[in-house]
């Protein structure tokens, strides 16, 4: 299902440009220049989220990222919320981060792999629900100390997750985000397959 559309057409237009522009902020390669941890570009798989910036050897340096990707998803959900006050304008608002991340326009569109702007997006729009995500996706992490294969999980569970909550209106948002998810990670999905796929906390890309 989608969200019932009632704001203006120019507004939502508004919304989606400014998100966009607040998820395309590479806080990964930010911290870690800010934390003398060299370029996240040049490091292991080169990604721009928590995970590479983990490789780093700095966990305080991939919790801040972990923190400020999420925030990008969930500050754009609740802006929305707060000046427009309209569902689709918050779920556009989390869609437009959620693609300012994996494709910036400050790092020529080569982004992360957005599972931290998507987990702080559906937290904003229905914390009970994205609190599930969270635990799907910390549970598969602890067990299998695989980043991506824990965000795949979480990420191909969330519709399911709407149903005991009823928030249906978020099915066609968490179909676009999955889908989207799974793109960013088909290299992953390749070496899972494999075998080969590097454990949280490896330095070095398989």
């Amino acid at each position: 299902m989608m969200p019932e559309l009632i704001t203006p057409g120019t507004t939502l237009a508004l919304v989606a440009l400014l998100a966009y522009l607040l998820g395309s902020v590479p806080f990964g390669v930010i911290v870690t220049r800010v934390m003398g941890l060299g370029d996240l570009r040049q490091i292991g798989s080169g990604n721009i989220g928590a995970t590479n910036v983990l490789r780093t050897g700095n966990k305080g340096a991939a919790l801040a990222t972990l923190i400020l990707d999420g925030a990008k998803g969930a500050v754009a959900v609740l802006l929305a919320k707060a000046l427009i006050g309209q569902n689709d304008a918050m779920q556009l608002a989390g869609l437009a981060a959620f693609i300012g991340h994996i494709f910036p326009v400050w790092l020529k569109f080569k982004g992360g792999k957005g599972v931290a702007t998507f987990l702080g997006t559906m937290l904003a729009l229905s914390w009970p629900v994205g609190l599930c995500i969270c635990a799907t996706w910390l549970a598969c992490a602890f067990l299998t100390r695989m980043s991506s294969a824990a965000a795949l999980l979480a990420a191909a569970t969330s519709p399911l997750w709407l149903v005991p909550f009823e928030r249906g209106d978020l099915l066609m948002l968490t179909l676009v985000l999955t889908a989207l998810i799974y793109i960013r990670h088909w290299g992953n999905l390749a070496r899972i397959k494999a075998g080969t796929e590097p454990r949280i906390g490896a330095k070095k890309q398989a």
